[in-house]
């Protein structure tokens, strides 16, 4: 066995056969397929399942992933390490991400980074619920994981790196009665109409609550994708509760954005492994409890 025959083991998974894989990794076809035979036969058990013209994970294929994935990332720390030694001079640092923490505190993390080590690449890959960015960390897909979650989180065998708590605000189109930067309350949205994510989602959760007050105020849309929301307000469909984070750039597109009392707060947080940490994984790390240690000392209170 070699770090080869699992980086094309990988590759066939993730590009969903061994046509795509060969492509993307600019080798032939039966050099691959032979390169899959051998590993096959050094382990003794078979890692696909041949269907038809195409193949799926056999158990013990599913079982090698998070051990390929690891191996790999060592492999890459040591090279990493060994480049690192006078700096970080190449590299890339892999973040699963939910959409609100993916537009802040991750736009703030990745500038200041780039600024700090312009040759490491930050990769993002999208997670839509706090166990998803779990799976990605948990599984090797991501070496770290940028969550939001109604309560803390404590998943067993990973880090939690708490970064801030982010209060809901109300997002709405200029020109009406929401005006920017002037607290409302709940009551306050009596007869509009609300744009609110699927079930099961706080965001979703905060919306509902505000429907079921009796006031008239309804759901006009709902919306899988987040990036939808924003231009949906601003054309007039209706206004949206979200997380503070989109509040700087809600205004940059013309919205008003105005706090809602009582509210509730999107805990976002850091995951990673307690180990297996490439040096650029660490150093965007150290970045991120860095920028929780500033946000924690602005909201405290003053004597």
């Amino acid at each position: 066995m070699d770090a080869r025959q699992l980086e094309y083991f990988l590759a066939i998974v993730e590009h969903g056969g061994f046509s795509k894989a060969a492509a993307a990794l600019h080798v032939a076809q039966p050099s691959l397929s032979q390169a899959m035979a051998n590993l096959e036969a050094d382990l003794g058990v078979a890692l696909f399942h041949r269907v038809g013209r195409g193949v799926v994970l056999s158990e013990a294929g599913t079982e090698l992933l998070e051990p390929s994935r690891r191996v790999l990332r060592d492999l890459a720390a040591v090279r990493d390490t060994a480049a690192g030694l006078v700096g970080l001079h190449g590299g890339t640092v892999e973040v699963a991400t939910m959409p609100s923490p993916g537009i802040e505190p991750l736009t703030t993390l990745i500038h200041r980074f780039a600024e700090l080590h312009p040759a490491v690449t930050v990769s993002t890959q999208a997670a839509f619920t706090p166990d998803e960015v779990v799976h990605l960390v948990r599984s090797g897909a991501c070496e770290l994981g940028l969550l939001g979650s109604a309560s803390p989180v404590n998943p067993s065998g990973l880090d939690v790196l708490h970064v801030e708590d982010q209060p809901f605000v109300v997002v709405a189109a200029p020109g009406g009665a929401i005006e920017d930067d002037v607290t409302i309350r709940p009551g306050d949205l009596a007869g509009h109409k609300l744009i609110a994510s699927r079930t099961g989602s706080l965001m979703r959760s905060i919306v509902d609550d505000i429907t079921a007050g009796g006031t008239g105020t309804e759901i006009v849309t709902v919306v899988d994708h987040r990036t939808s929301i924003l231009p949906l307000v601003l054309t007039g469909v209706g206004v949206a509760v979200l997380p503070s984070s989109w509040t700087r750039l809600a205004r940059r597109c013309g919205a008003v954005v105005a706090p809602i009392e009582p509210t509730a707060h999107l805990h976002v947080a850091m995951v990673s492994l307690p180990a297996h940490l490439t040096p650029a994984a660490r150093a965007f790390l150290t970045l991120t409890r860095s920028l929780a240690d500033r946000r924690a000392r602005h909201i405290q209170p003053t004597d």
